[in-house]
C-alpha cells in the first residue's frame, strides 16, 4: 500500500457540498469520494502512474 501524504485543499462550498451529497450518495467519506475522483480522472487521461508491481525490474531482463 502507498504512503499517504496530507495536504490542504481549497474549493468553492458549493462544490464541496456536491462532493459532500456525492459521497453520502456511494457510501463514501468526503475524502475516499475526492480520492476516488481524481483516480478515475488519472485514469480516463491516461495519467495513472504505473504501478511498483507490474515496472519490470532491470535485473529480470
Amino acid at each position: 500500500m502507498s504512503k499517504k501524504k496530507a495536504f490542504a485543499l481549497r474549493m468553492n462550498e458549493e462544490m464541496l457540498k456536491a462532493v459532500e451529497k456525492w459521497a453520502s450518495d456511494e457510501f463514501r467519506s468526503t475524502n475516499g469520494q475526492i480520492e476516488w475522483m481524481l483516480k478515475q480522472c488519472l485514469k480516463e487521461n491516461n495519467r495513472l502512474p504505473k504501478s511498483k508491481k507490474n515496472t519490470p525490474n532491470k535485473s529480470d531482463s
